[in-house]
């Protein structure tokens, strides 16, 4: 039980970090917002919808890691006590809505330095369940294509091409979407049930939701971040799925 929860404590500082640090993203962007003067919680519908589902996002996932995480503060001195990975995921999912949307004020670097502490947390997980893992080979490959699969998901940016309205809506569908499978890979990976994370519909849903977000704002702005990373984990996807076939091919022999 130890050696199985053997790095337990800096997981939970991991994802508290994770936490607090986009928190205070978030934070500073809204409260620069109200005082800037020049831009308003509420002055074009883009503006209305990324404001609304940032707070709502954040002060869910308050909500939810004080009330819903039981044990969650206790862990982070205490190694005998774990923390309830399936509803932290949950958590940790919900709390990532706020941060594919782009806000006024927005500082990316601090967003990724959340998201860095969040996979470092998801890989201390991962070396937590390799030892039971059937195939360690799978594990770690998953962990690799889930990560890359986090950075394909788009942010949604505002944009004055001619059709803008419809592609804030694809937009917004694409990050809520993504972001739902995500939780739900992160979830396998904090529960020790992710040897095999390469499904069919996430893959398809995301090539689909980053080529319409690409090409509809190609005239105005190259998403090359999303383009690389949708390349990326399409690739990722591909080998994976032809090596695990053939692995499992071998072993029916």
């Amino acid at each position: 039980m130890q050696n199985e929860h053997k790095f337990s404590i800096a997981i939970s500082w991991l994802t508290l970090a994770y936490f607090v640090i986009l928190f205070a993203e978030r934070a500073q962007s809204l409260i620069r917002i109200a005082l800037s003067g020049e831009v308003g919680y509420f002055d074009t519908g883009f503006d209305i919808y990324a404001n609304c589902i940032t707070v709502v996002s954040v002060l869910a996932s308050f909500v939810m890691l004080v009330f819903l995480n039981k044990g969650f503060l206790k862990s982070l001195v205490d190694r005998s006590v774990i923390p309830d990975y399936s509803m932290l995921a949950i958590t940790s999912g919900v709390m990532l809505v706020s941060g594919m949307v782009h806000t006024e004020f927005t500082i990316a670097p601090i967003q990724f330095a959340a998201y860095g502490a969040l996979i470092a947390a998801m890989v201390l997980r991962t070396i937590e369940n390799a030892p039971k893992a059937r195939s360690k080979c799978k594990l770690w490959y998953s962990l690799v294509y889930l990560t890359f699969f986090s950075m394909a998901i788009p942010v949604m940016y505002h944009s004055h091409i001619e059709h803008a309205v419809l592609f804030h809506i694809i937009s917004a569908l694409a990050a809520l979407v993504l972001v739902l499978f995500f939780t739900v890979m992160l979830r396998r990976v904090f529960l020790g049930t992710a040897e095999d994370l390469l499904g069919i519909v996430p893959a398809v849903v995301m090539a689909a939701f980053d080529a319409a977000v690409v090409i509809m704002r190609w005239n105005e702005e190259i998403n090359m971040f999303v383009l690389i990373f949708a390349i990326v984990t399409a690739v990722t996807f591909i080998i994976g799925k032809v090596s695990f076939g053939a692995a499992a091919a071998r072993r029916k022999q």
